[in-house]
């Protein structure tokens, strides 16, 4: 792939240049006969990066092939299989796209499906290694690879948090975890764990994620110079490259950007009277239709500059530190209880100003989209902030309908207006 210069080279190419060199470097530790992990977006990656392990990342694959419109045949395949249609979309993709590789690898042939794909081209994995701290369909997804492929599944089981703050012992439970993951990876790597080179992994998603949440912070101030819906398509590296310093160059780099782009007066929408509200967004983005849920705000002044979804990548923790990396990862907004998620919620409308939230009722997500409402009423109640809720999925684009959704962000918006 092209060299690019990281100091001349804007946020967005960074952005396109990193997301295509993690791919390049999965084929090529393929290719080399190096070891690939599959991950879900929420596990760990500390401890497979300081192995040296490639990280492919499903659940962001699977959103940049419905991003693509590419999404239906994948889920075609896992519907032939025998998937059914009330199983996250995520895992539906991505086990149709596991499926064709599958036949690829048996057969010497790519299938059609494959080959039209507009997926970004990833290896099978070695192993794969996943956590319960979103969602427990994860469970199932992973060990579903782990059968199909007959490879390894490393599972951090977090438990649910009924109460908070989240309890010593649930802490002691996971870092435990950790260190048993440790010593799988040493009989699959066939070598002693890096404790050093641990450390400086994260030390170095610390850094990342720090750049990540000033990115973020950027949405508090008024006129917003950041649209939120670039938290959505710069989560990618977020993802899949926290524990590289490629997510730290690029969120640095566009939040230098944001910053001269407000001293310079120019805003989401341009000129500071184009932005007529301000919205919080809960909920995964439509990723099938992410320009149309964009354009449908914008047409109507309505920037989006609050979501809790981003946030869940802010894994704060102290480096060296097992319980603090342990109580990261299971502090999860949606791995906590309501009392706990609602104040999420309002905090985040808070500080984003926001007048009004836009609540994605996910077909595929059900722990993401299950309570959306009750965090609506929460805000209306303790903010008296109206809200609108639409149904949708985040890669399945059968369960959208473009008139519902610009239909209720119209009804939000007369609300809000009224309100003022």
């Amino acid at each position: 792939m092209n060299v690019i210069n990281i100091n001349e080279a804007s946020a967005k190419e960074l952005l396109g240049y990193y997301q295509a060199k993690l791919d390049e470097e999965a084929r090529e530790a393929k290719k080399a006969g190096k070891l690939v992990c599959w991950s879900a977006s929420v596990a760990p990656p500390e401890m497979c990066v300081a192995m040296d392990i490639a990280m492919v990342y499903p659940e962001t694959h699977a959103a940049g092939i419905g991003a693509r419109k590419g999404s239906l045949d994948m889920l075609a395949v896992a519907e032939q299989k025998g998937y059914n249609l009330d199983i996250c979309s995520y895992a539906r993709v991505n086990l149709g796209y596991m499926e064709l590789l599958k036949q690829e690898a048996m057969t010497g042939e790519t299938p059609e499906k494959l080959a039209n794909s507009p997926a970004a081209r990833v290896p099978l994995p070695d192993l794969v290694i996943t956590c319960n701290n979103i969602c427990n369909t994860l469970l199932k997804w992973y060990e579903n690879l782990a059968k199909e492929l007959d490879i390894p599944c490393i599972i951090i089981d977090v438990p649910f948090n009924h109460t908070m703050p989240i309890q010593r012992r649930c802490k002691e439970y996971i870092a435990a975890q950790f260190e048993e993951a440790i010593k799988i990876l040493e009989k699959v790597c066939g070598r002693k764990f890096d404790y050093d080179k641990f450390l400086e992994v994260q030390k170095q998603v610390q850094r990342s994620v720090e750049q990540w949440n000033r990115v973020a912070s950027f949405a508090q101030l008024e006129p917003s110079p950041l649209n939120g819906f670039d938290l959505f398509n710069y989560m990618g590296l977020i993802v899949c490259a926290r524990a590289r310093d490629y997510a730290e160059i690029t969120f640095k780099k566009f939040a230098d950007e944001l910053q001269a782009k407000y001293e310079a007066g120019q805003y989401a929408f341009g000129a500071a009277e184009n932005e007529k509200c301000r919205v919080a967004w809960e909920g995964i983005a439509v990723w099938t239709y992410l320009g149309h849920t964009f354009k449908t705000l914008k047409k109507e002044g309505a920037v989006m500059v609050g979501s809790c979804y981003p946030g869940m990548w802010s894994l704060v923790y102290k480096p060296g530190d097992m319980l603090s990396m342990a109580e990261a990862y299971t502090k999860i907004y949606i791995n906590t209880c309501l009392e706990n998620r609602a104040n999420v919620l309002k905090e985040t409308a808070e500080k984003s100003h926001s007048e009004g939230a836009v609540m994605h009722l996910n077909r595929s997500c059900k722990l993401m989209g299950f309570l959306n409402n009750e965090g609506g009423e929460y805000l209306t109640k303790e903010l008296g902030i109206p809200y609108v809720s639409f149904d949708g999925d985040q890669t399945d684009p059968r369960n959208y309908s473009e008139a519902q959704y610009e239909t209720r962000v119209q009804a939000l918006v007369e609300m809000i207006q009224e309100r003022k």
